[in-house]
């Protein structure tokens, strides 16, 4: 009997040690899952913080380069209208101011009187190397041309060509000059100021000033491409530019009407289609001969 009670004691010990062992080892493996997944998530955070540490650089690179292209946009932005604004300050002193002096003393550098046995005329160069325009007209019935500049030095005229329709001659004399600019003749408006500029005898400059009155006249050739103009037209001014008050070349003085003060011109637009055309024209038959 008390041998019984041993081995039942005996073998409650067992069972709570083997009890004991098994919570133990239920304790092990939850510990060790439970590492596990914190190691996992550790992994994963890990991760997840390199890619977003990869996409924030992206982010940066690219609003760097967005930030930079907008400021070279914006310096651009402004140096152009640093440009605009000093041409416009500029047009405005002109504008405002019934002295003209400074822009017909630079004009006039590059006007030149024509000449030929039978009539008198003006013309302006229009490149550094002596090329120059003038009406077709002026140049009707003449057997040679020579052109007096602005310093008094007679150049005899080679003639490079003419167009009778749009009366516009371009011709070539020795050199090196500064020419007239053209100014793109959509932009001008009625009521801006203009400058005529003619150079009738080489002895001195006639020089007038108006505003433009109209744009699109239709001229005798049925064409609506001249500009009207209340400046007054000198017989001598026939071939002369009309510059605006920068100085530009807006128009070729073509005509004016009989007995009243109206002045045609032929826009700039125009002359640079025309001239192109006669160059084109030439080079084509140099060519070919």
């Amino acid at each position: 009997m008390v041998k019984n009670k041993k081995q039942n004691n005996s073998l409650f010990l067992l069972v709570i040690v083997i009890f004991i062992l098994i919570i133990n080892s239920g304790l092990i493996v939850f510990s060790f899952v439970k590492i596990s997944k914190l190691a996992e998530n550790d992994n994963l955070n890990n991760l997840q913080l390199v890619n977003l540490s990869k996409q924030l650089n992206q982010r940066i690179d690219m609003n760097s380069a967005d930030l930079q292209s907008k400021i070279n946009e914006l310096t651009k932005t402004l140096t152009e209208t640093k440009i605009n604004l000093t041409q416009e300050v500029g047009s405005i002193k002109a504008k405002t101011s019934s002295d003209f002096s400074e822009i017909i003393e630079s004009a006039t550098r590059s006007v030149v009187s024509i000449r030929t046995d039978v009539a008198q005329g003006t013309g302006f160069i229009i490149s550094n190397d002596g090329y120059v325009v003038t009406n077709a007209h002026v140049l009707d019935g003449g057997s040679y041309a020579e052109a007096i500049t602005s310093d008094q030095n007679i150049k005899k005229m080679t003639l490079i060509g003419y167009n009778s329709t749009m009366d516009i001659a371009l011709l070539k004399i020795s050199g090196q000059y500064s020419p007239l600019e053209f100014y793109n003749s959509n932009n001008v408006r009625v009521g801006e100021k203009v400058i005529a500029i003619g150079n009738p005898l080489g002895l001195s400059f006639s020089v007038t000033e108006g505003i433009v009155s109209a744009v699109d006249r239709v001229g005798s050739n049925d064409l609506p491409i001249y500009i009207q103009t209340d400046a007054s037209l000198n017989p001598g001014n026939s071939g002369g530019p009309l510059i605006n008050t920068n100085g530009k070349v807006i128009g070729i003085n073509n005509f004016k009407a009989r007995g009243e003060n109206l002045g045609f011109a032929l826009e700039s637009n125009y002359i640079i289609e025309t001239v192109n055309n006669i160059a084109m024209q030439k080079l084509n038959e140099t060519i070919i001969n």
